[in-house]
């Protein structure tokens, strides 16, 4: 077995929840990526290994150097080797990487890594214990597994689309990549669960993903309500269509606030708290189907009583009357320990060349691990000491 030579870390840090435990990733874009991103941050020591031409994230819309964004997003703390899978040489070299791995992560498409010798069937003979992970578009068999799988396409086969954007308008997709990102977040747990129980049975296995299936689960909610009602959900833009004011967006003095208080109680605070008592006993919105009713009428005329109160003052207000609110805020207006974001959710990721850039980091609180900054590795800036404590190790399988 290959020596696991883990990157140096903070030697006041206490030991992590993976610390030991080696992942090989075969991984481009964000699904993979992402998903031992979450591995990394836990303690594992990721080797991510890339073609020559390196991971496609690292310049995918980016031409200043070899980290763009999507790169510098989800490969912080990695260890690169480059090595070439169209060589017979390189292929052995990285079956015994994966074999000597706790965990394998993979995003080619179908059948690819099982032609290369990668595959989980061979790798898992080689290596029972090995947990494979491995995320597709559209599935691992079948007709359709072979298209290429992009979040864009999921979003909108899995029905993610037809609810977004505005009614009579066509079809808006998730302004980020939301199924890639919970694909990630989706693997990262299979693998997790698939560790525990080989704590259990001494064995691994396959955690297969599709990014079809994560974006149709996703929408769990809107499926419930189509199978209770037999109504098909439609594009309503803001706001739900069976409660008021729920989702909806109202015009402040200084920008947008997102309110939802469509019970009665809440409904009644509401009207209390903006001076407006007598609105919860109009007949046009003294109940949520009323509301649902009129509810141009009553956005009109909540958005009146807001014109001079500032979006921050009617959050705290809200707040203090259990009214759920929240002000509609751009990248530039989120910060570290203000409205309930974690003081340290930022890390500062470095790369050669450039000033650092701050991040979020680990979306948990966990005891006993702290939230680090990152380096994102030069393509195949760890290929000689990887490989160097290749060689020592058992002859390749």
């Amino acid at each position: 077995m290959p020596q696991k030579n883990t990157p140096s870390r903070d030697q006041d840090a206490p030991d992590l929840p993976l610390q030991g435990l080696r992942v090989i990733e075969f991984g481009q874009f964000i699904a993979v990526p992402a998903a031992a991103q979450v591995l990394a941050d836990l303690g594992a020591d990721v080797i991510k290994v890339e073609s020559p031409a390196g991971d496609a994230a690292r310049q995918s819309g980016w031409a200043s150097d070899a980290a763009g964004p999507m790169f510098s997003a989800y490969n912080r703390g990695k260890r690169s080797v480059v090595l070439d899978l169209r060589s017979e040489q390189d292929r052995v070299k990285a079956r015994q990487l994966a074999v000597g791995a706790d965990v394998v992560l993979q995003n080619a498409r179908p059948g690819s890594m099982e032609k290369l010798g990668l595959g989980p069937d061979r790798l898992l003979t080689l290596a029972p214990r090995l947990v494979y992970g491995q995320v597709s578009g559209f599935g691992q068999q079948g007709p359709s597994s072979i298209r290429p799988g992009f979040d864009i396409a999921a979003q909108a086969e899995s029905g993610m689309m037809s609810l977004n954007g505005e009614a009579g308008r066509d079809p808006v997709r998730v302004g980020f990549t939301v199924v890639d990102v919970l694909a990630g977040q989706t693997l990262a747990t299979g693998v997790m669960a698939a560790l525990i129980r080989r704590g259990v049975t001494g064995q691994g296995g396959v955690v297969d993903i599709s990014l079809i299936d994560v974006a149709v689960a996703a929408i769990a909610n809107a499926w419930a309500e189509y199978r209770l009602t037999q109504v098909m959900p439609s594009r309503k833009g803001n706001g739900q269509p069976t409660m008021a004011p729920a989702a909806d967006v109202l015009n402040t003095k200084d920008g947008q606030v997102v309110l939802s208080a469509y019970t009665e109680d809440h409904f009644s605070k509401l009207c209390q708290i903006i001076g407006k008592p007598e609105l919860a006993t109009d007949p046009r919105f003294s109940t949520n189907k009323e509301r649902v009713n009129h509810r141009g009428l009553l956005m009109q005329t909540l958005e009146t009583a807001l014109r001079d109160m500032s979006s921050e003052a009617l959050c705290d207000l809200l707040a203090k009357g259990g009214v759920v609110a929240g002000a509609v805020r751009t990248l530039s207006q989120v910060e570290p320990g203000r409205s309930g974001v974690s003081k340290d959710l930022f890390v500062e990721v470095s790369y050669s060349g450039r000033q650092p850039i701050s991040i979020p980091g680990l979306p948990m609180n966990l005891d006993g691990v702290r939230r680090t900054p990152g380096h994102l590795p030069a393509l195949g800036e760890h290929t000689d000491e990887v490989l160097a404590a290749l060689a020592s190790s058992d002859p390749a399988p």
